[in-house]
């Protein structure tokens, strides 16, 4: 290998679907030589795209790794899925590179994904490229592209290049600006507004510039140029066509010759000590200091076993070393070190400072997981990001009972690998609940448990957890008295119930006197009161806020039994019940959604439309408003749908549980309707 970390580039490639990524990252391995001949998305041989959901599907599903050599540079690129159901995919990357280079197609234009992955790249300060896409496309307007771009994400998008005026290639604007005719503008003048913007950022170089009249060279600029692109005050823009090759040289000569190396860029930010009492821990690009690597990405093969990619921030990883993961006491050895290109893995000694590689059957690695070669460092932390939520959620189960714990293995070994797919047991429903961002997120995840993993699942909307109470006091008596030739059975139960205030649960009191039921048959009078709480006396749904204070009962000498006292104490709650105004409540959780301010109205008309109340909105800076209400969650079980459709796929939202609240009386009455109370006897 050889290289050193000055000579590491790390670039991620993102955008929106269809802008052109993973055929740039193909047309870039294959000019430098990474690989024979460039592959195609259309005939599922390219690298990046390399499992077969992808292939089949035509578009990346998950973020894929390669790396490539130019002019003594090693250049690791991170080819990221543009899909929105997949942002979470791509957005966990970016702790593990310097620059995210956000595509464009120049068909297309600037799209939703396009402006959320660099507000994303810019909130994790991350230096920033575009990359003009498919210029050799018919009756594109270029200019007005470069024009969306520089309106969309500010002036200081300028060209490093431009479209020639004739034989589809580009001109350089930076190297060696020359007279060679552009379709717009001219290659002399993007130079000069490149060089005014890079020298803001340097006095020195400002007066040799304006007051000196002097030529600055590439050379004297780099400083400068870097700390532009450290600061977002320059974002280079490229012209290129991954399809004929045009303008693919200079962005590989962009890459390695401005694009900053690991010691160049913003560095994340690691922490040490937990949260509230943490402090910031300054990590640096020393081969000689101990190991800091953070795992931004999982890859699980039931085969293979668990592949681990990380980043080295700090030291050096050699193959047969020893690591420690997060806070583990316990070290796990490093038997192989790979590079990783798509599917394919290559082995080597030792990883510096800046590189990313991965490590094989590593099964205690985990997303976000901070690797290390001393206790010293086992409290780090890296600054999380803020990752998309799952919005959409369904209920799986196996068709076959049988593969129930297949099932439960696969779920949790793809959610070990998605940060943005969460598996969850609803102990109050029995039903495991599978949450993604949205439809095509889980039905890949779905199709991929079958033909990966071989289980067939049935699926559902999740179930609401609704909740029964009473809103007053009310007495229930039952008298248990059953002869069947031999010893009876007998149990005669008088007790109250009262509602409690909401959130309180339940409250069993004794107060018999006198021994009219003995000491020994009051549990089993409270066991059977919880056999109604559990299974719901109104429509099947646990009991909750109540109450129940026994006072008075009888027994027999010889035919009072544990099971009459449970039957007569089950059935006296159920006499209570009925006479204390139950009533049926649904779960209302808070939610926030973010959309286009100009899409308010509709959001607030429509939560309106499903019993829900806005608490409140806030216009932020980037034109987006937060809007924050209340909304039953059983209206929000398709909402991912319904907001894609009011806000054109840009809005998102989150929610979390606040309380539960009186379900309307026509919903009551159709869940009474279907409720059968079980016979205990």
């Amino acid at each position: 290998m050889g290289y050193i970390t000055e000579n590491i580039r790390n670039i991620c490639l993102v955008g929106h679907a269809s802008a052109g990524k993973t055929s740039l990252a193909e047309a870039m391995l294959a000019k430098t030589g990474a690989i024979g001949s460039p592959g195609s998305v259309e005939s599922g041989d390219t690298v990046c795209d390399f499992t077969p959901q992808e292939r089949k599907l035509g578009h990346s599903l998950d973020s894929a790794v390669v790396h490539l050599e130019h002019e003594g540079t090693e250049i690791n690129l991170i080819d990221t899925p543009g899909y929105p159901d997949f942002s979470g995919r791509a957005e966990a990357v970016l702790p593990a590179v310097e620059t995210a280079a956000v595509v464009v197609s120049a068909q297309a234009g600037v799209e939703m994904m396009t402006l959320k992955h660099m507000e994303a790249a810019r909130d994790n300060n991350l230096c920033r490229i575009v990359i003009i896409n498919k210029i050799d496309a018919e009756r594109v307007d270029l200019e007005a592209v470069l024009e969306s771009v520089q309106s969309r994400f500010g002036a200081e998008c300028l060209p490093l290049n431009l479209p020639a005026a004739e034989g589809g290639g580009v001109v350089d604007c930076y190297f060696s600006p020359n007279g060679t005719s552009t379709r717009f503008s001219s290659a002399e003048q993007a130079h000069t507004q490149i060089i005014d913007q890079v020298v803001e950022v340097d006095d020195d170089l400002m007066e040799l510039y304006l007051e000196q009249g002097e030529e600055l060279k590439p050379e004297q600029l780099h400083a400068a140029f870097e700390t532009a692109l450290r600061q977002g005050h320059l974002i280079p823009v490229c012209f290129v066509s991954a399809k004929t090759g045009a303008g693919l040289e200079q962005l590989l000569n962009v890459i390695a010759l401005l694009m900053p190396n690991p010691t160049e860029g913003n560095p994340p930010t690691f922490f040490k000590g937990e949260a509230g009492d943490a402090e910031v821990v300054d990590v640096q690009c020393d081969p000689k200091g101990h190991v800091i690597g953070h795992v931004f990405k999982i890859n699980i093969d039931p085969f293979k076993g668990r592949l681990g990619i990380f980043r080295v921030h700090q030291g050096t990883v050699k193959a047969g070393g020893q690591l420690y993961v997060g806070d583990a006491r316990k070290s796990m050895k490093v038997q192989h070190l790979l590079k990783v290109c798509g599917g394919e893995h290559t082995d080597i000694a030792e990883a510096v400072p800046g590189d990313i590689v991965a490590i094989p059957r590593a099964e205690d690695v985990y997303i976000d997981a901070v690797l290390h070669d001393s206790h010293d460092e086992d409290n780090f932390h890296l600054k999380s990001i803020d990752l998309p939520p799952p919005m959409y959620g369904l209920a799986i189960s196996p068709k076959n009972d049988n593969d129930a714990q297949k099932l439960s293995d696969a779920m949790h070994a793809l959610e070990a690998e998605d940060p943005s797919l969460k598996v969850e047991h609803i102990a109050s429903l029995n039903e495991t609940v599978l949450r993604g961002r949205g439809e095509l997120h889980l039905r890949m995840v779905l199709e991929r448990i079958n033909e990966q993993y071989h289980v067939e699942v049935d699926t559902q909307l999740p179930g609401i957890a609704y909740r029964e109470t009473i809103t007053a006091s009310a007495d229930g008596h039952n008298r248990h008295k059953k002869q069947t030739g031999g010893a009876g059975q007998f149990g005669e139960v008088y007790l109250r119930v009262e509602p409690l205030p909401r959130g309180s649960g339940f409250e069993f009191e004794n107060k018999v006197v006198g021994g009219v039921i003995p000491s020994q048959f009051i549990p089993a009078v409270e066991k059977g009161v919880r056999q109604v709480l559990e299974h719901g006396a109104v429509a099947g749904y646990a009991l909750q806020d109540v109450k129940v204070t026994v006072y008075d009962g009888k027994h027999h000498a010889v035919d009072s039994k544990e099971i009459a006292f449970v039957q007569a104490g089950r059935k006296a709650f159920l006499d209570a019940i009925s006479k204390a105004h139950p009533m049926v409540m649904e779960p209302i959780v808070n939610v926030s959604i973010v959309s286009p301010g100009d899409c308010m109205g509709d959001i607030t008309g429509d939560l309106a439309s499903m019993r829900g109340m806005v608490r409140g909105t806030e216009m932020r800076s980037d034109g987006h408003v937060d809007i924050r209400g209340q909304v039953p969650l059983n209206e929000l079980q398709t909402y991912h749908s319904r907001l894609k459709s009011l806000t054109g796929g840009e809005g998102s939202f989150t929610m979390e549980f606040s309380h539960y609240a009186q379900l309307p009386a026509q919903a009551q009455q159709e869940l009474a309707s279907e409720f059968r109370p079980q016979d205990e006897e």
